[in-house]
């Protein structure tokens, strides 16, 4: 699948992400919360009337759009979507919005769960294709009934994307910062090995490149002792690859990266109970994880930006559906964001990735989109 086994922190909202929500292509202002976490939300005041505007002629209110951010299948990496979705209709005075996860990794399914929503009513769609190489397809229908369509957390396989925009991780870029933190804290010598997804999955590809990049830069200091494939698919895969792999080759090995979630638990878990000098990077937030690097037993991990995908997602379907705006350039690609926290940054990454996702809003807010 496109999405390596992986997971998300919802941000922790500033009160200076506000001007730029305020920005928007819609008449709104902000109002709803989680907690006081979304990014629109600080200090904001209601916005349901002021939403509800319909701007020039044929357009159609915010409030009678609605958004359903469709995943893959059921994983950790996609639940700051549900909160993050309903912050955007909080925040924006958005119809509605809706999370599904029925598709179970398989592409006839999520195409049989979105056909259900479309009958539902849901008028806009944020999805993670099951299948990169076929996704377009679903993209293009959906355009033709008249939807607004949006590629969240992995685009299509090649050059063409069928929905309005892509927002997702840059996957080569995020295992390329993977690599070269566990490589600096191997010393920038010694052996690595990477665990990884399916090797037919695309984003997998990236993420093999992003590493090799990586040892290449090193000129022969470091050598791929080898890639291990197929260790996504749940904890228990992850745990058999690195247990295996520990008691036949730990020896032998200075550094292991890793581009999944369930490998990078597994690792960690790993390393810890073998007690071998092994230094490691691995991505997303799981909690074992990011004690492991509070406590100084791993080197750090890369997170990526799900609830700015879910919560940037669902406000710019909102306004693409409504006719308030239009894609500039349609089927562009935009990464979503990538951060490698290490002990020392541990406690206050959620800074970095607050500003990333203002950037990407001030981006859409101001370059990707033509509003009204």
């Amino acid at each position: 699948m496109s999405v390596q086994k992986r997971s998300g922190v919802v941000l922790i909202a500033t009160a200076a992400v506000m001007s730029l929500a305020l920005a928007g292509c819609a008449k709104q202002t902000a109002a709803g919360n989680e907690g006081g976490s979304s990014p629109a939300a600080s200090g904001g005041e209601s916005s349901s009337a002021s939403a509800a505007d319909e701007g020039q002629s044929g357009a159609v209110s915010l409030a009678d759009v609605t958004v359903a951010l469709v995943s893959g299948g059921a994983h950790p990496y996609f639940q700051p979507w549900k909160q993050a979705g309903q912050d955007a209709v909080a925040d924006f005075g958005i119809g509605g919005a809706t999370f599904n996860e029925a598709g179970e990794w398989d592409q006839s399914k999520q195409t049989t769960a979105i056909e259900g929503l479309a009958a539902q009513g849901y008028t806009a769609f944020g999805v993670f294709g099951v299948s990169a190489t076929d996704i377009n397809s679903n993209f293009q229908a959906l355009k033709d009934q008249g939807f607004s369509v949006g590629s969240l957390a992995s685009c299509p396989a090649g050059d063409v994307n069928k929905a309005d925009f892509c927002l997702s991780t840059d996957t080569e870029l995020a295992a390329y910062k993977s690599a070269t933190g566990v490589i600096e804290a191997m010393g920038g010598t010694g052996n690595l090995v990477h665990l990884t997804g399916s090797p037919v999955d695309t984003n997998t590809q990236r993420r093999i490149q992003g590493v090799q990049r990586a040892v290449d830069e090193t000129n022969g200091k470091v050598k791929l002792l080898t890639t291990i494939t197929d260790v996504e698919d749940d904890l228990l895969s992850g745990q058999k690859a690195v247990t295996d792999l520990l008691a036949t080759q730990g020896n032998d090995i200075q550094g292991i990266v890793s581009s999944g979630y369930n490998s990078s638990v597994a690792a960690t878990q790993g390393i810890i109970e073998s007690g071998l000098p092994i230094r490691f990077v691995g991505t997303d937030n799981d909690k074992s994880v990011l004690d492991a690097i509070a406590a100084g037993k791993i080197d750090g991990t890369v997170l990526q930006n799900p609830y700015g995908q879910g919560y940037i997602g669902t406000w710019a379907l909102a306004n693409l559906k409504s006719g308030a705006c239009t894609m500039k350039t349609p089927g562009v690609v935009v990464d979503s964001g990538s951060f490698l926290v290490t002990k020392a940054n541990v406690d206050t990454y959620e800074d970095e990735r607050t500003a990333k996702t203002k950037e990407i809003l001030k981006q859409f807010q101001g370059e990707l989109l033509d509003c009204k």
